[in-house]
């Protein structure tokens, strides 16, 4: 189970309740599965849930929305921790959304605010500053981010060493051949490969005295100095609201996917003070 994905679930869960429809008090039955990241499993999963005529499905993160969507057209899906059906690469051929798509979504403009932020945090002299980069290239928007990080690195005069990984058991050993390439920071960006592995890309990086930065405020609680995106939670909880009234009104009339309404710039004191960062007073200690 991945902690950070994780927020999202309980604030989609306790939006739920907020509006009458709990376990507890018998008014929902959840059917949760988790496929680790592996397809087949998803898969396998999404085509169960479908069998039991679910009244919805809630997707996290991205890969489960695909996944879903990719399966049925007629259950209604809603999204968390997942980029726009655009950068999902799920738009129909005339770019069109899946009709039974809604949810939450996030485009990739909020990562240059985080990856922005490293130059003026840890500036060399006489030389490009080097970041290291992980992305899945089966994950659409890792590669899209990946594209755009890429695009805003050369604009700020920064090196980003990049390193493909497909898979959560590639982790470690990917890393550390980033680390030999003598880094200065890392970017862990909105990848779910990243996000499951993040312990381990942290370790080796502490061992080598490398600081993290990240999109991703979750991330910040679990090691990395700073970040701005989207509070996970309350993306979930934005979803449950959704949720909520659709099984309230039993209909999906005047539904449409949202985009993320609350981000926020935090950072991890205990980290920065590690490192030495000097932090700007427009971050928030993370809680």
């Amino acid at each position: 189970e991945d902690s950070t994905i994780e927020q999202a679930k309980d604030g989609f869960l306790d939006a739920l309740t907020a509006n009458g429809f709990s376990e507890k008090d018998q008014t929902l039955e959840v059917i949760y599965r988790n496929a680790q990241g592996d397809i087949p499993t998803l898969t396998q999963i999404v085509r169960y849930m479908i069998s039991q005529e679910v009244e919805l499905m809630a997707t996290n993160p991205s890969l489960s929305t695909i996944t879903a969507v990719q399966n049925t057209s007629e259950i209604p899906i809603f999204m968390m921790v997942a980029p726009t059906p655009e950068l999902m690469e799920v738009q129909g051929k005339d770019g069109s959304d899946p009709p039974n798509l809604f949810g939450v979504a996030e485009n990739l403009n909020y990562i240059d605010t985080s990856f922005s932020l490293i130059p003026k945090l840890l500036p060399v002299e006489g030389r490009s500053l080097k970041v290291g980069l992980l992305y899945n290239q089966s994950e659409p928007q890792s590669v899209s981010a990946f594209n755009r990080l890429q695009g805003l690195a050369d604009k700020l005069e920064v090196q980003l060493v990049a390193r493909p990984v497909n898979t959560t058991a590639d982790v470690k050993l990917v890393t550390e051949a980033l680390l030999n390439e003598d880094i200065d920071a890392f970017f862990a960006n909105p990848d779910n490969t990243v996000f499951s592995s993040f312990e381990t890309i942290l370790k080796s990086c502490n061992e080598v005295q490398v600081p993290i930065f990240t999109s991703e405020a979750g991330l910040v609680k679990r090691g990395a100095v700073s970040a701005y995106g989207a509070d996970l939670y309350q993306w979930g909880y934005q979803v449950g609201e959704q949720a909520a009234g659709f099984l309230k009104n039993k209909s999906t009339e005047g539904l449409e996917w949202e985009m993320v309404k609350l981000r926020r710039r935090v950072f991890n004191p205990e980290v920065a003070q590690r490192y030495g960062i000097e932090i700007p007073a427009t971050y928030d200690p993370i809680d």
